[in-house]
């Protein structure tokens, strides 16, 4: 790693072979700039790793690359070829019609009957207010009793919010994510319709508590699910530190804000203490308490951790796993998903044989001598504790 055109790595490696060709230094001293040169080691990997090559989430990785166009590859603008247009065709029930007349004085004069018509049509949007007044008709009857039309559900105040206004505002706030002080100035300037945050809020939590049904329908077919993906990250909620739980399938995905991160948390979530599937995660410690389900590691997690020991280590057998997970991802894909028990084979024996060569590079550590007090000496590249 290089910072202001220092070449850190090669500094440290000349650190270490003059710390070891002294011979007058004390062992104190000694050991003194060996830990310094451990922590220089240590902050300089740190400040190398960003959203490629860590779980560092891209929303905290200010520098990351953009995507960008495949290489040697110029697009024109607009659709690709293949890809599925979304041009507007004509339909058959519009819901104005305007009809132009010829003007005469624009033609020869002379008798003419009209044959047709062409046809165009603009689609359009009309942001607007709509008030609607309710009038429940009062009947009374020859001794004063009346009798009062029922409003239709909902319809309980004087005056008060549409559904659709209701809607519209946790369908910006919620899933758009647009502040709720927007939200107020999108209907105060577009609609014309006055509206404070606190209503804007108490729209959302009335659409939460509405989802409660869904909520245990979602936990039922999660726990059905023959393969969940589980992840957490962190939010705030009015200054404090909190986290999203989430679990998901292809069609599932079920949210859980918790004070917490771990078992605790997930127990409260209440899917994982009763699911026996198979569960993908990051091979976060806390979700192999779970002994019932079957752990699949998550490869996307893997990839950046492999792409760190290629650049801090320059090992050779996390380059050649890297190229081994990304072309067998294209082959699943390539034959939708299902791949023979001859090509299963084949993997499984080119897998091992990497693994065999991360052995070679990266041998693990001795085991701990008896009686030896303090933690056991661990390998930098601890390339087991990825799989």
């Amino acid at each position: 790693m290089s910072i202001n055109d220092i070449d850190v790595d090669q500094a440290l490696k000349e650190a270490r072979e003059i710390l070891k060709e002294e011979k007058n230094l004390s062992p104190a001293f000694k050991a003194i700039v060996e830990v310094l040169i451990l922590v220089v080691s240590l902050l300089t990997n740190r400040l190398g790793r960003n959203s490629r090559n860590s779980s560092k989430p891209p929303s905290q990785d200010p520098n990351r690359e953009r995507k960008s166009k495949s290489k040697g590859e110029k697009r024109k603008p607009g659709g690709q070829a293949g890809h599925p247009g979304t041009t507007l065709q004509k339909i058959d029930t519009p819901d104005q019609i305007e009809e132009i007349a010829v003007d005469r004085s624009t033609i020869p004069s002379g008798d003419y009957v009209q044959t047709g018509y062409e046809s165009r049509q603009v689609f359009d949007v009309k942001i607007g207010l709509c008030v609607t007044e309710y009038r429940a008709e009062i009947l009374q009857d020859t001794v004063g009793v009346r009798y009062v039309a029922r409003f239709p559900e909902g319809v309980t105040k004087a005056v008060q919010y549409g559904a659709e206004v209701k809607a519209q505002s946790v369908y910006m706030s919620q899933f758009q994510l647009v502040p709720q002080a927007r939200v107020q100035d999108y209907f105060n300037d577009q609609v014309g319709l006055s509206i404070s945050k606190a209503s804007i809020g108490n729209f959302n939590r009335e659409a939460c508590d509405g989802l409660d049904a869904f909520e245990v329908w979602a936990k039922r077919a999660l726990i059905a699910s023959f393969l969940n993906h589980a992840d957490e990250t962190g939010i705030n909620i009015d200054g404090k530190k909190a986290w999203i739980h989430n679990l998901s399938n292809e069609q599932v995905t079920l949210y859980h804000v918790d004070p917490k991160r771990g078992q605790e948390a997930m127990d409260r979530m209440g899917v994982l203490p009763y699911y026996h599937g198979r569960l993908c995660h990051d091979h976060w410690t806390p979700y192999y308490r779970y002994g019932k389900v079957i752990h699949v590691l998550c490869n996307a997690h893997h990839l950046r951790e492999l792409e760190r020991v290629i650049e801090e280590e320059g090992h050779v057998w996390a380059k050649g796993m890297k190229t081994f997970l990304l072309a067998l991802n294209d082959e699943v894909h390539a034959s939708g998903g299902v791949l023979s028990n001859e090509k299963i084979i084949a993997c499984q024996k080119r897998y091992v044989e990497i693994l065999d060569q991360g052995e070679l590079e990266c041998p693990k550590p001795p085991p701990k001598e008896p009686g030896k007090r303090g933690r056991q000496k661990k390998n930098f590249c601890n390339w087991s504790a990825l799989f």
